[in-house]
């Protein structure tokens, strides 16, 4: 069949763009299980789209192009807000518990992209794709897995790495949302307490020790109201400009530094990194209001943005031989995460109750996404009783610090020998 390419300016690609996003917002509204396993908007009309784009490619020969260039800025916002929203001042409102689990998690990141590239050799697979079914998609979520893809299948020419990224992020938001429940269940029955009449824990989001800050609400509250102002726009939309700015140049400068042209630090990575330094340099040399709520805004609409067009530039087709191993390979990452989560952090964690709930946030976070996390550890709350501690830490490590810990954990592998 003779291949018909349709290429869309950034006026179509933005306009369908909202459209998969407002057909993932009914789609949701619509369909319980979406719902209930917080599968968000974009993933959701993401994946109707690239089902439709599926059919018109089999049955007519068309193949969509959209707009890489907008794609990419709404992608380097996204982890600009990531990096923008992490103030260093606020590990002393977490205190050695948010030191600990930061540990606990760093080493589970080893352990999940062992496994992951460990089960691909044996597959018959790139090792690569071993750390795209590991914590690329699965900690990282749809927002790096489409980063990580789009690296990795240009740099590294990996094919599919973007199309199985988003699959395995897209399963790993179901399973983190169905295991965390059981596994703090049963460590809360092996300890004797039993259910407790309480109300909905959803104020401890807002209202524990230090978590009334913006920390507790970036990412996981992505449909509350905001309070902009046009000049706190214009102030983060310059933040977000400085980013993206130094990200440009530093891919650039890099190209031309060898070691650092041997790393392939991907573009994201500068723009994290610059909105980490200027979030901390401004907030503690210059006393600098940093408006995170217009943060919170911009990053969650350009997170949405990005997934609904890597998703709408998904080739289907190219799962089709690696559908088999990728099942495998994310069936024991659940396993693991299970046991990781009931042996490990749960004891590390100390033992006691809310040890119990971080676990539970713990395999929401590990194979999903923080917002997974944080229902994970609701529904836990709203039957045995508050858990203020795992309310102020678990948001701070699933929705910042794991994602700079990731970033180096994988370059770290992508430097092994057996890697390349």
């Amino acid at each position: 069949m003779e291949l018909t390419e349709i290429t869309l300016n950034g006026y179509y690609t933005l306009i369908l763009a909202t459209i998969v996003l407002l057909v993932g917002q009914f789609l949701v509204k619509k369909i319980k299980f979406l719902e209930d396993f917080n599968i968000p908007e974009p993933v959701a009309g993401g994946l109707l789209a690239a089902a439709i784009i599926y059919f018109l490619n089999f049955q007519y020969g068309y193949v969509f192009n959209i707009h890489k260039e907008l794609q990419t800025a709404c992608m380097l916002m996204f982890f600009s807000s990531i990096g923008l929203s992490a103030d260093f001042r606020r590990l002393k409102a977490g205190g050695l518990p948010l030191v600990i689990l930061t540990v606990v998690v760093g080493f589970f990141l080893l352990v999940q992209n062992g496994v992951g590239v460990a089960l691909a050799s044996m597959l018959g697979l790139d090792p690569i794709m071993g750390l795209v079914a590991g914590s690329i998609s699965l900690i990282g979520g749809h927002g790096t897995a489409g980063a990580w893809g789009a690296t990795l299948e240009n740099d590294y020419g990996v094919t599919g790495a973007t199309t199985m990224g988003i699959a395995a992020a897209t399963y790993g938001l179901v399973a983190g949302g169905l295991i965390g429940g059981p596994v703090a269940k049963r460590l809360i029955k092996n300890m004797g307490m039993q259910a407790v009449n309480t109300a909905p824990n959803n104020a401890n989001l807002d209202k524990t020790d230090g978590s009334n800050d913006a920390n507790n609400t970036v990412f996981e509250k992505a449909d509350s109201v905001r309070l902009i102002t046009a000049v706190s726009a214009v102030e983060t939309l310059a933040l977000f400009a400085v980013c993206l700015v130094a990200a440009d140049y530093m891919s650039g400068v890099a190209k031309d530094i060898e070691w650092l042209a041997q790393l392939k630090v991907p573009t994201f990575v500068w723009a994290l990194a610059t909105g980490v330094i200027l979030r901390n340099v401004l907030t503690s040399l210059f006393n600098f209001d940093m408006f995170d709520r217009a943060i919170d805004v911009f990053g969650n609409a350009s997170l949405s943005l990005f997934l609904a067009m890597a998703l709408m530039s998904l080739k289907l087709w190219e799962l089709a031989d690696l559908a088999g191993p990728l099942v495998i390979i994310l069936v024991v990452q659940t396993i693991v995460m299970i046991l990781f989560a009931y042996f490990v952090t749960f004891r590390v964690m100390g033992k006691n109750y809310d040890s119990a709930v971080l676990a539970a946030g713990h395999c929401g976070f590990g194979m999903g996404a923080t917002p997974t996390a944080v229902a994970n550890m609701q529904a836990v709350t709203d039957r045995y009783g508050a858990s203020h501690k795992a309310f102020l830490i678990i948001p701070m490590v699933g929705a910042f610090f794991v994602d700079l810990m990731n970033l180096v954990a994988l370059q770290g592998f992508l430097m092994l020998p057996f890697m390349k």
